[in-house]
C-alpha cells in the first residue's frame, strides 16, 4: 500500500514584480486572517477579487495585495495619530 505525504511548503514572500500574481497561501501570509475571513472579505468587497487564471485556479495580482497592505498601513497610522 502507497502512503500519502503531504508536503508543507511555506509560502514565497510577495514578488518584486507588480504584474505577478500569487495564490491564496502567499496571500495569507503576507495579509494575516483566516481564509474564511479572507473570501467572505472578497465576497463583501473589502479584499480585492481573485483573477481566474483557469477553471480551477486563481490568483491575486500583487499590486492588489500590495496597495490593500498600504491602505492598511495608511488607517493603521491614522488610527494611532
Amino acid at each position: 500500500m502507497a502512503s500519502r505525504t503531504t508536503k508543507k511548503t511555506r509560502p514565497t514572500p510577495l514578488p518584486e514584480d507588480d504584474d505577478a500574481f500569487v495564490r491564496l497561501p502567499t496571500v495569507l501570509h503576507v495579509y494575516p486572517v483566516g481564509k474564511n475571513t479572507w473570501l467572505t472579505g472578497v465576497r463583501e468587497g473589502r479584499f480585492p477579487k481573485p483573477v481566474r487564471l483557469s477553471a480551477r485556479v486563481s490568483a491575486w495580482r500583487v499590486s492588489d495585495i500590495r496597495a490593500l497592505l498600504a491602505a492598511r498601513a495608511t488607517a493603521t497610522n491614522d488610527d494611532a495619530a
